[in-house]
C-alpha cells in the first residue's frame, strides 16, 4: 500500500520546487489514513447497477437516473456560508494576496491592461489542492457522503477548479466544447471517477451553465482534440473530433448550492456568458484510490500528455517529468486509504 505524500524521480524534484514555495507543504505531515464513512462493497450490483455502490445514501430512483443519464442533480447541497467563503478566497487570489503553489491561475489576457489583475480577468483557478480554504470544499462531509456512493470508502480529491465565466463577446471565448472528462485523465476504471460541481450562483442558458447529453457515459472514449473555431480555442479545452449534434442535451439549470454530480465520461461542455456578471463554480473530480494508473501512449489521450509535460518542463525549469508525476503531485487523500493513485 503507498503511503500519502510519498514520492521519488521527478515527483519528488517537483515536489521539493513546490516545498519550496509553500511552508505548508513543507512542513505537513500527512496521515496515511482518515476515518470513512460506511463501508461499502468496492464492485457495483452487476444485475442492475454499474456506476453507484450499494451505502443506502441514494434512492433507488437516484441510482436509476444516475444509471441511465450519468448525472445527478441534488439541490442545495452546499450551504451559502461556505460558498461565500470560497468566493472570498477567490477574491484574495485575484487580488494576488494568496500564493497557490502548483496552480493554473487562467486570465483573459486580452483584459488585463484595462483592469490588472482582478475578478475581470481570472476565469480559472486550476489545482488548488495546496489551498486550504478552497480545498475544503473536497472535504465536506455533505460532498463526500455522495461522492461514496460512486467511489467507494477510499476517496481521492484528484483534480480540483474554480471557474470565473467572464462575460462573453461574439468571439466566444469561454466557451467550453462539448467533451469528455475522461480524456484528461490518465487513471482507470471510469465508472470508480464522479465529478462534483457546485453552482456559486444561478446557473442558466443566459450566463453558460452546464449542458449535457444524458447517456452518453455509456459510450467509449472518444477522440478529442481543438476546435477549429478561428480565434476562439482556450489552452487544454479539448473537444470532440466528431460531435453527433443530434444527440439530445439537457442545459442544468441550477441554483448557488445545487451540486451535480457526473460521470467522466458523460458528454457535456458549457455556454458563453451573455450576461454582463460573472458565473462561479467549483468542483473537483474524485477517484477511488484503489483505481490505476493506466499508459496513454499510442491512444487518443497521448497528445493531451504531451502538451500537459511540456507545459510543466517549462514552468519549473525540469527536465524530465512524466504525466503520473503530475497526478501524483495533484493528488490528495480525503477519505480512507491511498492504496494506488
Amino acid at each position: 500500500m503507498e503511503q500519502l505524500g510519498k514520492r521519488s524521480g521527478p515527483t519528488a524534484r517537483l515536489d521539493a520546487i513546490l516545498r519550496h514555495l509553500s511552508p505548508r507543504l513543507g512542513a505537513a505531515s500527512a496521515p496515511t489514513s482518515v476515518p470513512t464513512s460506511a463501508q461499502v462493497s468496492a464492485d457495483p450490483q452487476p444485475e442492475r447497477f454499474r456506476y453507484t455502490l450499494d451505502n443506502n445514501v441514494l434512492t433507488t430512483e437516484q441510482r436509476q437516473f444516475y444509471e441511465d443519464n450519468g448525472y445527478l442533480l441534488i439541490r442545495k447541497l452546499v450551504s451559502d456560508e461556505d460558498i461565500e467563503r470560497f468566493r472570498k478566497e477567490f477574491m484574495r487570489i485575484c487580488k494576488k494576496e494568496v500564493k497557490l503553489p502548483g496552480a493554473m491561475i487562467m486570465k483573459d489576457e486580452s483584459l488585463r491592461s484595462q483592469y490588472g489583475q482582478s475578478e475581470k480577468v481570472v476565469n480559472k483557478v486550476q489545482d488548488f489542492q495546496e489551498d486550504e480554504e478552497l480545498f475544503r470544499y473536497c472535504t465536506l462531509p455533505e460532498v463526500l457522503k455522495y461522492v461514496e456512493c460512486f467511489t467507494g470508502p477510499n476517496i481521492m480529491a484528484m483534480h480540483t477548479m474554480l471557474i470565473n465565466k467572464l462575460p462573453d463577446s461574439d468571439k466566444q471565448t469561454f466557451l467550453h466544447p462539448m467533451h469528455q472528462d475522461l480524456h484528461y485523465f490518465p487513471f482507470r476504471p471510469a465508472a470508480r471517477i464522479v465529478c462534483s460541481w457546485t453552482a456559486m450562483e444561478r446557473a442558466d442558458q443566459d450566463n453558460g451553465c452546464l449542458v449535457v447529453q444524458p447517456g452518453t457515459h455509456k459510450e467509449p472514449l472518444k477522440p478529442h482534440g481543438y476546435p477549429k473555431w478561428e480565434g476562439k480555442t482556450n489552452k487544454l479545452f479539448y473537444g470532440l473530433l466528431d460531435e453527433d449534434e443530434k444527440s439530445p442535451r439537457v442545459h442544468l439549470v441550477m441554483e448557488k448550492g445545487d451540486t451535480v454530480f457526473f460521470h467522466p465520461l458523460l458528454i457535456h461542455g458549457s455556454g458563453i456568458n451573455k450576461t454582463s456578471g460573472f458565473r462561479k463554480s467549483i468542483s473537483c473530480h474524485f477517484a477511488s484510490s484503489e483505481c490505476y494508473y493506466i499508459d496513454v501512449k499510442n491512444t487518443t489521450q497521448e497528445h493531451l500528455e504531451e502538451e500537459l509535460v511540456e507545459m510543466v518542463r517549462k514552468k519549473y525549469n525540469m527536465t524530465s517529468v512524466e504525466l503520473r508525476d503530475i497526478w501524483n503531485f495533484r493528488a490528495r487523500l480525503v477519505q480512507g486509504e491511498r492504496i494506488n493513485l
